[in-house]
């Protein structure tokens, strides 16, 4: 099957990275490369596009495409997670970067490939790894982290009303025999949660996959890791483009841009600073911007996007 991820709010990341010919700029998802194939048209001759995807899939097909575009650019992907940001750019013998882009979806390849064990609906091996090297994969954390912990991804993760009681049956449920499959997984769910309750909403599974695959793939903290350093290794001027899918990210960016551009952190009752804390960036997106009504009617997955952005000072 072709990697496929369709590029969400192309025409605002774009704009938003205010590519410079001259520039470095690393898209830390780089999927199937939808964003990235226009930065790299964009780029000169001493422009450098530097991709990263933990998904060997999303590494190989976006080298495939890159390949492809007539530009006086360069491009290196590396296959890591983006939280290896900085180590990343300085292999690449860079100290900043002049743009930093993130789009946090899973990729409809992911969802499509029924192996992977990503969809609710499609019965597959239990798996959710995006990188597939990794030890921990969903059949594991299903089949072994206690009530308590699964009670608390669930609901944490998947801010899921029945947490507990899909918890619950899980434990009970693997007693008897161990969950293989994604189909498996949906019935206990759906025995979980009451009848009532299940005739209104999204998917009853919906949630609780949206937990699992958070927890096997450390996606908020992978996301809360980079935010730490974004700043540091932007450039002067730079920005950070990120498109978030739910709540949980959404907040996430929103708390550390607010942070990043906080400055003094003195108690409001000083006459004057003495922390000498400086903003470290200012926020270009107020309120998130999100998808073109034209845009979710071709892509209707887009429909939970949000993005923001922010600018190194």
């Amino acid at each position: 099957m072709e990697f496929e991820h369709k590029p969400i709010m192309l025409k605002e990341c774009i704009e938003f990275l205010n590519i410079r010919p001259d520039g470095t700029y690393v898209d830390g998802t780089i999927g199937g490369a939808g964003h990235s194939s226009e930065i790299l048209k964009r780029l000169g001759a001493n422009g450098l596009l530097i991709g990263m995807d933990q998904d060997a899939n999303a590494v190989r097909a976006a080298e495939k495409k890159l390949s492809g575009i007539d530009t006086k650019g360069s491009f290196v992907i590396e296959h890591t997670n983006f939280e290896n940001i900085r180590e990343v750019i300085k292999k690449h013998k860079r100290d900043s970067v002049d743009g930093v882009l993130l789009d946090l979806g899973v990729s409809s390849h992911q969802l499509d490939e029924g192996e992977r064990g990503f969809s609710y609906q499609h019965d597959a091996p239990l798996d959710m790894r995006m990188n597939r090297e990794n030890p921990l994969d969903a059949r594991t954390l299903v089949n072994t982290w206690s009530q308590k912990e699964l009670t608390r991804i669930i609901s944490d993760y998947g801010e899921e009303k029945w947490a507990s009681r899909i918890a619950d049956f899980i434990v009970m449920s693997r007693e008897k025999k161990e969950i293989e499959t994604t189909g498996e997984l949906v019935e206990i769910i759906k025995a979980a949660i009451p009848a009532a309750a299940r005739r209104t909403g999204p998917h009853p599974a919906k949630r609780t996959f949206q937990a699992i695959r958070i927890a096997v793939n450390r996606e908020l903290e992978v996301l809360e890791n980079l935010l730490k350093d974004v700043a540091d290794i932007l450039s002067p001027g730079g920005r950070v483009v990120i498109i978030t899918f739910h709540s949980l990210e959404d907040r996430i960016v929103k708390s550390a841009f607010k942070e990043l551009a906080q400055g003094c952190i003195c108690p409001k009752d000083l006459p004057q600073c003495v922390c000498g804390v400086k903003p470290k960036v200012k926020i270009i997106t107020r309120k998130p911007v999100t998808p073109s009504e034209d845009e979710l009617q071709k892509n209707p997955r887009a429909r939970s996007s949000k993005l923001r952005v922010a600018e190194k000072l």
